[in-house]
């Protein structure tokens, strides 16, 4: 079957209808969500059910990097910096220098192993040296894994932050492919380009980002996501435009939105999540289809050899030699390790070479393909077992069991307090956006007169309003009283 305007919504409604009832069922036998979507793809494809005739590298890296915008920078909305902050060099340390020496590690066994040169060998292991966001967000969150300390941030941080790294080296490796006069030098002041820029531009468009979501006064709340996905891809594409690495600076702008007050951010972030879920979907989808199964099965055993050196030496050193300098114990060093999870990033970036049109692109693509299946099918089916194995885990009555339970302990309120806004009151035609209101109270409700409202971050205080105000200690509530101007002891309602 051929994909056509008549039929192309009706496919892939189907597709996208069966992902979703595979995932479900998915969660019952303990196989990885994202396999179900790949199983769907590969079964809709040219050598599958379907017959969905598919083999555009250059569709299926677009809608790569589109969907990678999206998992990137709403992974970057959820991370809270106060749980990040603790590890963050450790983060950093396994998102550069860990996939660095993945990727060189990897690269000379297969250089070892195969009749690869230096640099095709180099650029394989470049491809497949970072971890997968989607795969560790998904996999992290679906099996509600609770972990000691800090280990889950620190994952969550690396997998979220590495994807960068892995594609300049992918960039700069592929560059000596094609064109092999050129040195290792070569790639020094790439390197340095993609990553300063990156991050640089990445913080300026959060901090314009936030002032312009504040600032602009649109008449529907719906329009604000909208206006962030604009924002996002404005980031992402003015830092590629210069020179730097669009990725990073995606990731970096929305921790910074993340770790801000925001109007309408509550529909900002419930936006993102699902729409993440849907490219993860699109994407697994969409690379499902661009394999060709037939074409895998020759590589099986190489890509087998490759897939366990992978996992059980050149990620072990990368994660063991970049966290040398932290204090951290040796069981959990292994689990960072295990925690390598390989997924689509992997075979999005395994489409530069077959664009490229170097030799042994399709080989590669294919070893990359098995590799990340393969990873995601071992260690993504076994996180939770290993994790109690090396007593990473939490007991389980130590976790949240009732979704109550699990919304008490993301709006841990305490106290409650009614505070009367004076006409005298400096704040009065002050949005709450910018109250700079503390992280650990909200304002719940508004009464104005005998009616009562739901406050948003664009609501205006207005005199004579009460506010209902919600604290999880008295430290927070005493913060309250300083950002309305109120004295607690003469405030009465």
């Amino acid at each position: 079957m051929s994909l056509t305007i008549e039929n192309i919504l009706l496919i892939g409604s189907i597709l996208l209808i069966l992902s979703i009832f595979a995932g479900k069922t998915s969660y019952k036998f303990g196989v990885p969500t994202l396999v179900l979507f790949l199983a769907v793809g590969m079964l809709a494809g040219s050598d599958g059910f379907g017959g969905i005739q598919f083999n555009d590298p250059q569709l299926a890296q677009f809608i790569g990097i589109i969907s990678l915008n999206f998992i990137l920078f709403s992974g970057g909305l959820d991370t809270n910096w106060k749980t990040v902050q603790p590890v963050f060099w450790q983060g950093f340390s396994l998102s550069t220098l860990g996939v660095f020496l993945t990727a060189i590690s990897l690269g000379v066994f297969v250089w070892w192993v195969t009749d690869f040169t230096i640099y095709e060998s180099l650029l394989l292991g470049s491809i497949v040296s970072s971890t997968d966001a989607a795969a560790v967000f998904s996999i992290l969150r679906s099996k509600n894994l609770a972990l000691k300390t800090n280990l889950r941030p620190t994952l969550e941080l690396e997998s979220g932050s590495n994807d960068p790294m892995a594609y300049v080296l992918t960039i700069a490796f592929l560059g000596l492919v094609v064109n092999q006069d050129m040195g290792l030098v070569s790639v020094i002041p790439l390197f340095l380009r993609q990553m300063i820029l990156g991050g640089i531009v990445g913080y300026l468009f959060g901090r314009l980002s936030k002032i312009i979501i504040n600032r602009i006064k649109l008449d529907f709340e719906g329009l604000y996501p909208v206006l962030v996905i604009g924002l996002m891809f404005l980031t992402f594409s003015a830092t590629d435009f210069i020179g730097g690495n669009g990725f990073l600076a995606i990731y970096i702008c929305a921790v910074y939105l993340g770790n801000q007050d925001l109007i309408h951010k509550k529909a900002i972030l419930k936006m993102f999540d699902g729409l993440a879920w849907l490219m993860q979907i699109v994407l697994f989808l969409t690379l499902g289809l661009l394999v060709f199964p037939s074409h895998v099965f020759p590589v099986m055993g190489l890509g087998l050899m490759i897939s366990l050196f992978l996992i059980f030496v050149a990620r072990p050193i990368g994660v063991f030699i970049s966290l040398i300098f932290f204090k951290m114990k040796i069981r959990r060093r292994f689990y960072v390790s295990w925690v390598g999870l390989r997924g689509a990033v992997p075979i999005v970036f395994a489409t530069y070479p077959l664009l490229a049109g170097i030799e042994k692109a399709d080989m590669i693509f294919n070893i990359v393909f098995f590799i990340s299946l393969t990873s995601i099918l071992i260690q993504g089916t076994t996180l939770s077992m290993v994790a109690k194995w090396l007593h990473v885990s939490l007991p389980e009555k130590a976790k949240p069991i009732k979704p109550t339970d699990a919304f008490l302990a993301e709006y841990p309120r305490t106290i409650m307090k009614e505070i009367k806004i004076n006409p005298e009151n400096p704040i009065i035609g002050t949005r709450i956006v910018d109250l700079n209101f503390p992280k650990t109270a909200i304002i719940a409700m508004i009464q104005q007169g005998d009616k009562f409202i739901t406050p948003s971050g664009s609501t205006v205080i207005e005199e004579n309003e009460i506010l209902i105000v919600l604290s999880d200690n008295q430290q927070g509530l005493a913060k309250v009283y300083e950002c309305l101007h109120v004295d607690p002891v003469d405030e009465k309602v």
